[in-house]
């Protein structure tokens, strides 16, 4: 098994990634995300707070354990918690954790200047919280903070402090790159340094990205020998964040064909509702998280894909409970429309598809997005369908705008040939607008109506921001999402637009 290494996941996105600037989670919402780790992504360990924080995170933690105790997964949550006596151990006691991660100065600077204290007085103080918390019947993991500089500047006060502590039942010594400051190569050799000379002890690696470096550096640490790794969700973490999860999982299994027990399947949901709860927007580029990551542009790749997946690599969207998409844009090429067409269920001869690639290609160098669910409008207009194809058309509407009451439409629209009109108030005047349809479609036509379930307003790359506003809606319609796009001066006209452009899909 030499060739295939066990590796210990422990996610810390409730206490590392809590500290990213502007994250704050409450209570329920840090329960929500431990739960998803554990239960769903199948995480080894999970940190979720520091001790003496504050009531908010005495009852968050409080939650998390009440909840993993009746799953028997108390002792996979752990605790920050500091060398201060009887505090840190009792604050966590009482919160029902029973794993104190105990922060100690691993580099002799922090000891010197922040504590004021020789190596052995340190030591004195660190064996006392030991002693103290297994008295309690807790376990101790230490964490040897700054130990990279240590590593580089003081490597003999980095290994009197594990000589000293080495003995006391500690589970593990998690070292990490407190600034972010090693490269892959310096944490092979001070990684296996610390193998070397203490060859049963159980490590755990806790990078930081500040050079952009934590992912390498987490693989260079598994090279060495390390038993353990840190990550949290979408790389969340203090400054640049910390070793995103999915990344790491994804280089463990594909490159080192090491074994966790991450679900991968599932990185992508626990990825988005992390996503919603920390207003940390994931970069569209993200690997494997990204918007964009499973979306071939070029043409060469779709038609790559055609014959015997020649672009696809072993990071198969399906792994991680996505699909692969074929943008749209001066660069898709006929292959690329195809992919879509087919997955529409659409075929048209070559003449057709030279104008649709040439229409597409049009909009692209005008640099707005074309998604595939407008490639029946783009078709239906190049082809000079006029819209008596469209089942629903929208014949007229009138909304009100005035203070103090609340907004007011009327509509008249046309669905199968036949015309319905209907009123409405709302919190807006778009939301007037779909309450208005809704009334008919649930109340007169007794017919399902889709659930709106995001709403994104941009500016099209390069556009001025007094021309066009995209509105782009992801609806949710018997258990599938779809997203329709309106574009237009206004941006109530863009939604109405994006809105009628579902109820035809959905009379499809």
């Amino acid at each position: 098994m030499e060739n295939h290494p066990r590796i210990e996941i422990m996610d810390t996105t409730l206490r590392d990634g809590e500290q990213t600037s502007g994250v704050s989670f409450v209570p329920h919402e840090k329960l929500m995300i431990a739960r998803l780790l554990l239960e769903d992504l199948k995480v080894d360990r999970v940190e979720v707070a520091s001790a003496r924080v504050s009531e908010g995170e005495f009852s968050a933690v409080r939650m998390i354990c009440d909840w993993a105790a009746r799953r028997n997964m108390l002792p996979r949550v752990e605790v920050l918690g500091f060398v201060d006596g009887h505090v840190s151990v009792d604050w966590i006691h009482d919160a029902g954790c029973r794993v104190i991660n105990l922060l100690a100065k691993g580099s002799e600077r922090h000891c010197t200047y922040q504590l004021k204290k020789t190596l052995e007085e340190h030591l004195e103080d660190i064996r006392a919280v030991v002693g103290y918390a297994h008295e309690r019947d807790m376990d101790v993991n230490l964490y040897l903070e700054d130990w990279s500089s240590g590593m580089k500047d003081s490597p003999d006060y980095v290994f009197g402090l594990v000589d000293g502590l080495k003995d006391t039942g500690i589970r593990r010594f998690m070292l990490p790159d407190t600034l972010g400051i090693l490269n892959p190569l310096q944490v092979i050799e001070y990684m296996r340094k610390m193998k070397k000379r203490y060859p049963d002890l159980h490590f755990d690696f806790h990078a930081h990205n500040d050079y952009d470096l934590a992912v390498s550096n987490v693989l260079a640490a598994v090279l060495s020998g390390v038993k353990g790794l840190h990550t949290t969700i979408n790389g969340l973490g203090e400054r640049a964040g910390n070793a995103p999860l999915a990344s790491v999982q994804a280089i463990l299994k594909d490159h080192f064909h090491a074994v966790t027990n991450i679900d991968e399947s599932r990185l992508n949901d626990v990825s988005r509702v992390v996503e919603s709860y920390s207003g940390m927007t994931i970069p569209a580029n993200k690997p494997i998280v990204g918007e964009s990551v499973f979306t071939q542009v070029a043409g060469v790749h779709a038609d790559g894909d055609n014959k015997n997946n020649l672009y696809c690599n072993d990071l198969l969207p399906e792994r991680f409970g996505r699909v692969r998409e074929y943008a749209l844009g001066k660069t898709s090429g006929k292959a690329n429309i195809r992919k879509n067409l087919e997955s529409l269920g659409l075929e048209l001869d070559e003449d057709s598809m030279r104008k649709v690639t040439e229409r597409i290609i049009e909009l692209g160098d005008r640099k707005e997005l074309v998604t595939q669910e407008d490639l029946p409008y783009i078709i239906s207009d190049v082809l000079k369908h006029d819209g008596a194809q469209n089942k629903v058309k929208l014949l007229s509407y009138f909304v009100t705008l005035a203070q103090g009451l609340k907004p007011m439409a009327t509509l008249s629209i046309e669905i199968n040939g036949k015309v319905y009109q209907e009123s409405s108030s709302g919190d807006g005047q778009y939301d007037a607008f779909v309450r208005a349809l809704r009334k008919i479609y649930k109340g007169t036509l007794q017919r399902k109506f889709p659930m709106l379930t995001n709403y994104a307003v941009t500016i099209p790359p390069g556009g001025r921001t007094d021309a066009f506003v995209q509105t782009v809606i992801t609806w949710n319609y018997d258990n599938r999402e779809f997203r329709t796009r309106g574009l237009d001066a206004d941006q109530t006209e863009a939604a109405i637009k994006a809105t009628i452009k579902m109820l035809n899909i959905i009379e499809e």
